[in-house]
């Protein structure tokens, strides 16, 4: 992704792309382009994605938008969702289908989170990116450098793999891959294949649980997880009740008109059914299968689970889901079906108790086409951030009831769920620096509060730690960031700072090369660091301790000769650093013509040329012979005529030159002319 993948916080309402791609404002609708309805993957086999529908849906956070006032966005989107069944490291490949579209993908923890939390810029859910702008094959190497690469942008374009991210056991993540090419689309392969993480489900799917509804004309089956939709035949054939007093019909898994998987599918029976035993027993179905899980595994043939019917019975209050961190919605699950209808939406069918005031405000179901709902959300009016024992009990709502089933059966009001919570945490770290000269080493702390028992130290986006106080030890000095993730297995935190190593330091310093006698050197510091003293050595027996030195005048010996110019600096640490320049100091800059030149080739005045013009600007150098034809021409002194015109030798005699320049000291121009001898 080249820079136009960031968009400016001012310019986000806009969604500006400046390339030949076009901005997309279309909502995404598509199964699988939202992470609520994510493809559910698993690491055993590749996934093929044939085209990708142009789209977008918001901007998510990345670990390069973080205090830059840049954001990245799911542009033509699909998310994909599995779990980690075995801690490792992830290896993912993207393989474009054309290999001149460019994929980004990131990936993101969402253990415990509402999947459309990736869209509210919290660092916490970063796993791991690729946003370069490179195009082909992308994904995850052991040797790579980061586990972030941002945006390209026009000077830089980052490596297209980033480095394999370590899961962790039992976690549950999102992928996004994000089609930037634009709406020419060709689709590409995804797999998972090297890392040592496990995403692969190796529990063999089976039935859980039978509930009869009511009259028994329809049942629930509860599923050990999640399995494929696409498993499912409609007119229920894959299902056969033992003894055979009724056939299914009909069967509908619970989340399929949402997305591609389920837990839960409901039979309707051709009739009702007395109370008695039964089982539910699995066969092939029209589709010649039975159910299948997300990694292609069936529920075997004659697989069977017991059940029976018996009266209706109010429906008992007893499960609540363990809440997240800080919550302000608790989630109430049911055995069976509720009527929507019978919930307060004001929430006053439930009061919760514990060592703080909690204050419910509302509540509501997630109501199915028929008002029925096995889950409750109860709303808080501000997050639960204080650890202890707390209870949510029911009572009757001001509509006159508690909650009632789909049979038209009350829970008993008075009934109460216990649960415990845990304090927010901090991340909120200390350190401590000890410079050195060639190695400073970093101390990092954290103080324990709140039960925290997890940390995961990130340096400088490469390396991990989860060590509790780490040491880190740097030959290269600089500003190093450090993150540190700290979890007390319920509330999690991020801190990161940026921590300076700034004793590095570099002698550097700028002089003339050479340098006619009478004139002074003039020095430049181009020194860089904390420096506390200087030491130059001019090479001739002088020095000096200043920063800057004054222009210093070398001793007339009527000779050239070459000197040393040393700086030796120190920091408050005692630590030294050189540099050196050599200084050739000249005999004369007196500009002379010689007055005769042999160009024989035995090294010695072979060439005529002005002589010492190392303060002559705008010079202009001409040789003319005897006939006033012009036979040489320079403006560079250095340039040398050798004798020749056009590689043929001129004969001896004498020749006729003009010499023009402007001094330097003075810029006063000079004009010179006079002869030369050329002997052969």
């Amino acid at each position: 992704m080249s820079s136009t993948k960031l968009l400016s916080v001012l310019s986000v309402l806009f969604f500006m792309l400046w390339q030949e791609t076009p901005a997309f404002s279309q909502a995404c609708t598509t199964l699988g382009q939202t992470p609520a309805t994510a493809f559910p993957v698993c690491g055993s086999a590749t996934f093929t994605q044939s085209s990708v529908p142009a789209c977008v849906n918001s901007t998510v956070e990345a670990p390069c938008s973080s205090g830059t006032g840049n954001i990245y966005q799911d542009l033509n989107p699909y998310w994909y969702k599995f779990t980690c069944f075995t801690g490792g490291t992830l290896a993912l490949t993207i393989t474009p289908k054309n290999l001149d579209d460019d994929y980004d993908w990131q990936i993101f923890d969402v253990t415990g989170r509402n999947p459309s939390d990736v869209y509210a810029n919290d660092p916490s859910l970063l796993v791991a990116c690729n946003w370069s702008g490179l195009k082909g094959v992308t994904g995850t190497k052991s040797n790579a450098a980061s586990l972030y690469e941002c945006g390209s942008t026009n000077n830089y374009n980052p490596p297209i793999f980033s480095k394999m991210p370590t899961l962790i056991q039992g976690h549950n993540y999102l992928l996004l891959i994000s089609h930037f090419t634009g709406d020419q689309q060709s689709g590409y392969d995804l797999s998972f294949v090297g890392g040592t993480a496990s995403i692969t489900d190796t529990v063999p799917p089976a039935l859980k649980e039978i509930r009869p509804i009511c009259d028994g004309s329809r049942i629930r089956v509860i599923l050990n997880k999640k399995m494929k939709c696409s498993s499912l035949a409609s007119d229920g054939s894959d299902f056969a009740i033992s003894p055979a007093v009724a056939q299914p019909t009909q069967a509908t898994g619970n989340s399929c008109s949402t997305g591609f998987d389920m837990d839960t599918v409901t039979l309707t029976l051709s009739n009702g059914m007395a109370p008695g035993a039964y089982s539910v027993v699995m066969k092939n179905g029209r589709d010649q299968n039975t159910l299948m899980d997300n990694c292609d595994a069936q529920i075997p043939v004659g697989a069977s689970l017991p059940f029976t019917i018996v009266a209706p019975q109010p429906t008992p209050f007893d499960s609540l889901t363990p809440p997240k961190c800080a919550p302000d919605v608790l989630q109430l699950v049911f055995k069976d079906m509720m009527k929507c209808s019978s919930i307060a939406a004001n929430g006053s069918d439930f009061v919760v108790t514990g060592p703080t005031a909690v204050t419910v405000v509302s509540a509501n179901g997630n109501c199915d086409a028929d008002g029925l709902t096995n889950v409750i959300l109860v709303h808080l009016s501000a997050p639960m951030v204080t650890g202890g024992n707390y209870q949510i009990r029911l009572v009757t709502g001001l509509d006159g009831n508690t909650v009632i089933n789909e049979c038209g059966l009350a829970t008993p009001l008075g009934e109460a769920i216990p649960f415990i919570m845990k304090d927010t945490v901090s991340a909120d770290f200390d350190y401590q620096v000890h410079l050195g000269c060639i190695q400073d080493t970093i101390d990092l702390s954290y103080s324990d509060k709140n039960g925290v028992n997890q940390w995961t130290w990130i340096f400088d986006n490469t390396d991990t730690s989860r060590v509790h106080d780490p040491e880190r030890r740097y030959n290269v000095f600089g500003n190093k960031k450090v993150q540190l993730i700290v979890s007390n297995g319920l509330c999690s935190d991020t801190a990161t700072k940026i921590i300076p190593l700034d004793n590095a330091i570099n002698a550097a310093f700028e002089a003339p090369n050479i340098l006619c006698p009478k004139d002074g050197a003039s020095f430049k510091n181009a020194t860089t660091g904390h420096v506390s003293s200087w030491s130059w050595d001019f090479g001739d027996g002088t020095g000096s301790t200043d920063s800057l030195p004054q222009d210093h005048f070398y001793p007339l010996i009527g000779a050239e000769k070459k000197y040393t110019v040393t700086l030796i600096i120190t920091n408050n640490l005692g630590c030294k650093d050189t540099a050196a320049q050599q200084i050739d100091v000249l005999k004369s800059c007196y500009i002379a013509v010689p007055s005769a030149f042999t160009p024989n080739g035995d090294g010695f005045n072979d060439y005529l040329y002005p002589l010492n013009a190392y303060k002559a600007d705008n010079l202009e150098f001409k040789v003319y012979n005897r006939w006033g034809q012009l036979v040489y021409t320079s403006r560079d002194w250095l340039s040398k005529w050798d004798g020749t015109v056009g590689g043929h030798p001129q004969p001896p005699g004498t020749f006729v030159w003009t010499l023009q320049y402007t001094d330097r000291d003075t810029g006063k121009k000079i004009f010179q002319k006079g002869t030369t001898v050329l002997i052969r």
